[in-house]
């Protein structure tokens, strides 16, 4: 355990679980977790360490929300586990690079993709309202595995905060699913970029197994309570959770990139 007072470890648990509701909603959670982890660990403390610390918690509240969600949701958990595996490749590469790539290049291109989703989600309502029709075809499930799985796996391990919105955007308009099935499978997916991210940052020795033991307890309360409220409230709350972690995430990129 880092040399860090008992108030901060308390402020920290909280924020895991707060994490943790919003990250089994719609995604998002690492935008509140990382950057309490970045404030609340030693100065001088490698931000692998933050980053290594952030998975570790994530991964259990995300298996928490994972499963609550299999057991009500109509999940097509073939279709989830093919993406994952994708994503967790894609994953164990990102965060293999992220010690030595700078991401401030990366940050006003992820602003300017998360306004456009925004715009479209607010200009379509009916977008993720609708269950899907059918099955996903071959094509719709190929498409899936290689933007959801490759493509944002690898940016969870290179950067993480947002991979949950993203993936629940990607299956959303990949495989036509309403945004509580889209909810839930993107939990299963990122149970696999999670697992990767965190085997090469403990590889790397960059996980501080107790803190993150501790805070894992809060985050799963609140992965479970997320799924709860996300199955008995629907597509309409996660509309609007959705939108808020997009700004929400666009203001925190903006913040990092000009102010900070």
């Amino acid at each position: 355990m880092p040399d860090i007072s008992l108030t901060t470890v308390v402020l920290l648990c909280l924020a895991a679980l707060a994490a943790g509701w919003i990250d089994a909603v719609v995604g998002g959670g690492g935008l509140l977790l990382l950057p309490a982890l970045l404030l609340g660990l030693p100065a001088g403390t490698p931000a692998a360490h933050a980053l290594g610390t952030n998975k570790a918690v994530a991964i259990v509240g995300t298996t928490g929300a994972a499963v609550t969600y299999a057991r009500k949701a109509p999940v097509d958990v073939r279709t989830a586990v093919r993406i994952g595996l994708a994503a967790l490749a894609g994953s164990s590469a990102g965060a293999f690079f992220a010690a030595g790539m700078s991401t401030e290049v990366l940050k006003p291109v992820i602003m300017v993709v998360l306004l456009a989703v925004a715009a479209f989600v607010i200009l379509r309502p009916a977008f993720g309202a609708a269950p899907a029709t059918g099955p996903a075809t071959r094509r719709q499930i190929l498409a899936a595995i290689g933007l959801a799985g490759l493509g944002i796996g690898f940016y969870d391990g290179l950067i993480g905060p947002g991979t949950g919105t993203f993936l629940v955007l990607a299956l959303t308009a990949l495989l036509h699913l309403d945004l509580v099935t889209a909810s839930a499978t993107a939990k299963i997916v990122n149970c696999c970029t999670n697992a990767g991210a965190l085997a090469t940052f403990a590889w790397q020795g960059a996980v501080l197994w107790q803190l993150a033991a501790l805070m894992a307890v809060f985050n799963l309360a609140g992965g479970t309570l997320g799924a709860h409220t996300a199955l008995k409230k629907g597509s309409g709350f996660v509309r609007v959770v959705l939108l808020t972690v997009v700004f929400a995430l666009v203001a925190n990129l903006a913040y990092e990139q000009w102010l900070a």
